[in-house]
């Protein structure tokens, strides 16, 4: 069942065991379900209804419960959803100051709602498009779980628990359908790896080839300790037990060189000495004991970092185009420090040359990208610090000019490497790649990533559904985490609108319910949730723009100071509305995205709007609150202006470029998908929405 909760939320698909017996699942049954699942925004395919047609209605009933369960959760509809004021919008929209003034003191003085009849809404009148659930197979969901394993960036915690069931519940035998015989994303072998032997379904022999590295067996430790695999926070390490420690260090024992890449991570490796005790072993393994003696004692030891380091300190750049070619990987991050270090660049881009086929496809791209843009205007450079946590910084773009002869050939020199690695792949035959990729940015790093109805790549811009109206949503609960109480928990959604450049027009929040220049109306706010509270805020599209409103930030604060990761459950998403009087505040058919906010942060800003170019930017991002900013939408605007800039402005590698790129190595471009072999597109074919599929077989 677990199996099939994973597989719809992933790929709209579901497993069934089709019946034999003579017990025929009656047609008013199969249709009575299907049109309850339209409420929801889903129906069946003819496939799915053909092999659920051969249950018997026993059968049929246990699949469909937990579908509509899980169903229910993917949206957003498995809660009840009470505002302070039922008939929103108009009942915000028509009340005087006044009553909304006094309505608001009541609630935060006694924790009660207004009390208020019941709203006589009409029914919805908005057109939906159903999303269609196919059938599946075992085998498929096994292959789409290879891929994510076999991604060449990282993944999200989601995607780790996945991976997880469905190693724990696969039977012994086909574990080899899983496992790929290389998992090129060290993290990704750590965890993998801790999971088998978690669940006692592998041994030393089917991990060891995962493992070439110091780093990579401390990745191990880290994700058998439930630790960050990335390593950005150190870990507790559990106790290991005899044959773990031996297994631990008998890995460590084949990796070479060890003790340079032990002093990358020379604390944590001292803390894991202790609990490893590598001086039992000392006759065994005599390579760790005398890797863990220096780092214990501080031995001197000359590191290759090091080496580079003092070479930048004093400028010796043929010293250091040395050294880097030893090091394909940080050749690549740094050509634009060592760009800038030199007039003699051509000597370091025909040096990169030499090395370049030897570095990463993610890098590779990532360096094509940058130097193609290095010479435009940026206000900003933004960064994604490695970690769980969904964190961006933005500076300042004071970077120094570089020569832009320098630039274009190393763009030329990315693009001629990735063509002749891409061109080893299988032919692809005749290939259509939609325009609209463009707006859709690789994946390289999953690794904070929320778990989302539909979850894309951070940057990304989404084209937004039909309809005027955005109706936002939140839900939160307070209650009890790991046997600690909650307290009463305030959770704040909020939208800011900005003009073209950026400049603060107006906020939606609970210091202001509405507006008196444009349509745009919250629906009160909510201070304790000990059943759980929802607040929604309506934007109408045209109006804000007839004003001159541009982009609108959604933010999430918590006013009670919880973070997110300490709360029973908490969520955001939006829906489209173009008659947002009709039918009920909340309804899951005309969801577009919903957002769980689990990060060790108070504020989540999940997405930006482009209110003039109709396109949803996905952020995703969670910001630790400045100490000098009061905790609400007005005392942060400095960091979300900030960060709206930052990601409006991003331009990383795109779809568009990367799926090109296969197509002149191994197919013929044509102009409609009608005239394709293969087919990448925002609708059918490879779309951006498989991210486990592009990150496995596109990013190689």
């Amino acid at each position: 069942m677990m199996n099939n909760t994973i597989y719809l939320r992933r790929a709209n698909k579901l497993i069934i065991n089709e019946g034999k017996g003579p017990d025929r699942l009656p047609k008013a049954h199969l249709a009575t379900a299907i049109k309850n699942m339209e409420t929801l925004g889903f129906t069946f395919s003819r496939p799915l209804i053909r092999a659920l047609c051969t249950l018997s209605k026993e059968q049929f009933e246990a699949v469909y419960d937990q579908m509509i369960a899980d169903l229910r959760v993917m949206a957003g509809a498995h809660v009840k959803y009470c505002p302070m004021y039922p008939a929103f919008p108009m009942q915000v929209m028509q009340a005087d100051d006044a009553e909304l003034y006094l309505n608001a003191v009541y609630h935060y003085l006694t924790l009660d709602l207004p009390e208020h009849g019941a709203a006589d809404r009409p029914a919805l009148l908005d057109q939906i498009n159903l999303k269609v659930i196919d059938l599946g197979s075992a085998a498929e969901l096994h292959a789409l779980i290879s891929q994510l394993i076999q991604a060449k960036g990282s993944i999200s915690e989601t995607d780790k628990q996945d991976i997880d069931t469905v190693l724990e519940s696969a039977d012994p035998d086909a574990i080899h359908e899983i496992l790929p015989s290389e998992i090129p994303f060290k993290e990704n072998a750590g965890f993998v790896a801790a999971s088998l032997l978690k669940h006692e379904k592998a041994n030393v022999e089917q991990i060891g080839q995962y493992f070439t590295t110091a780093t990579d067996v401390l990745r191990l430790a880290v994700a058998w300790s439930d630790g960050d695999v990335s390593l950005a926070e150190a870990t507790r390490f559990r106790k290991f037990k005899r044959r773990e420690r031996r297994l631990l260090l008998g890995l460590l024992e084949r990796c070479h060189p060890i003790t340079e890449d032990m002093l990358r991570y020379k604390e944590r490796w001292i803390r894991l000495g202790e609990i490893l005790h590598p001086s039992e072993y000392k006759h065994r393994y005599m390579r760790c004991e005398e890797a863990f003696a220096i780092l214990r004692n501080n031995k001197p030891f000359t590191t290759f970092n090091g080496s580079v380091e003092l070479a930048f300190q004093y400028r010796q750049i043929w010293t250091l185009i040395d050294l880097l070619m030893q090091r394909p990987g940080e050749f690549a991050r740094r050509l634009d420090q060592l760009l800038r270090s030199t007039e003699y660049t051509e000597y370091v881009v025909l040096a990169f040359g030499e090395v370049a086929n030897q570095v990463s496809t993610p890098v590779l791209l990532q360096v094509q990208n940058h130097f193609a843009r290095r010479h435009e205007p940026h206000e900003l450079r933004v960064f994604f610090p490695k970690g769980n946590v969904a964190k961006a910084f933005a500076v300042p773009d004071t970077l120094p000019e570089i020569d832009e002869a320098a630039c274009q050939d190393l763009v030329q020199l990315c693009e001629r490497v990735l063509i002749e690695r891409f061109s080893l792949l299988p032919p692809l035959g005749r290939v259509y790649v939609d325009e609209r990729l463009q707006d859709y940015h690789v994946p390289f790093s999953q690794r904070s990533a929320s778990k989302a109805l539909h979850t894309i790549v951070r940057g990304s811009r989404v084209p937004m559904m039909e309809g005027d109206t955005v109706r936002f949503f939140s839900w939160w609960k307070e209650g009890t985490v790991n046997g600690t109480p909650t307290g009463r928990v305030d959770i704040d959604l909020s939208a800011v609108l900005y003009d073209h450049n950026w400049q603060y027009v107006e906020h939606i929040s609970y210091t202001n319910l509405r507006s008196s220049k444009y349509k745009a109306v919250h629906s009160g706010d909510i201070v304790s949730a000990p059943q759980g509270a929802c607040e929604f805020i309506d934007l109408h599209i045209p109006s804000i723009v007839d004003y001159g409103g541009r982009y609108i930030v959604a933010t999430l604060h918590s006013f009670t100071n919880q973070p997110y990761c300490n709360l029973p459950e908490c969520f955001v998403g939006w829906m489209m509305r173009g008659k947002p009087g009709s039918g009920e505040i909340f309804e899951p058919s005309t969801v577009s995205n919903k957002i769980d906010v689990t990060a060790d942060t108070e504020i989540a800003v999940p997405v930006i709007l482009d209110l003039v170019e109709r396109k949803i930017i996905w952020t995703d991002l969670s910001l630790t609150r400045h100490p000098h900013y009061y905790n609400n939408v007005e005392g942060n605007q400095k960091g979300m202006v900030l960060i709206g800039k930052a990601m409006t402005d991003l331009r990383k590698p795109d779809l568009y470029d990367l799926f090109r790129l296969h197509a002149k190595a191994r197919g013929e471009l044509v102009d409609t998908a009608d005239q394709a072999d293969a087919i990448f597109s925002v609708e059918k074919g490879v779309t951006p929405f498989d991210i486990e599929r592009i990150m496995a077989e596109y990013v190689v």
